[in-house]
């Protein structure tokens, strides 16, 4: 939806450069979760910064509990669905992350 040359923008290791963060503005992301990583990945990318996925498996959980819930999976939603739409205008109406 987004266009970014990645399989899975919420999944993996994450590591920045400083001048990617730097460039990016931490005080900018707006989201929260899982949404977090896609808007840091979203954001660098948009500002010329090249990226790539080194693919990991996890095994299937065989105890304990999901940490996802339903709003982690909203805000992931509408925040991507708002980057989509160049809404980064709209975006800082919107609560900011805690």
């Amino acid at each position: 939806m987004l266009g970014l040359p990645l399989h899975d923008l919420t999944g993996g290791f994450n590591c920045w450069r400083r001048s990617v963060i730097e460039a990016i503005g931490p005080n900018t992301i707006r989201s929260d979760g899982y949404a977090f990583q896609i808007e840091m990945k979203y954001k660098a990318f948009k500002k010329g910064f090249k990226l790539h996925e080194v693919p990991i498996v996890f095994e299937d959980r065989h105890l304990g509990k999901s940490k996802m819930s339903k709003k982690i999976v909203v805000e992931a939603m509408y925040r991507v669905l708002l980057m989509r739409l160049g809404a980064s205008k709209v975006g800082k109406f919107l609560p900011q992350a805690n």
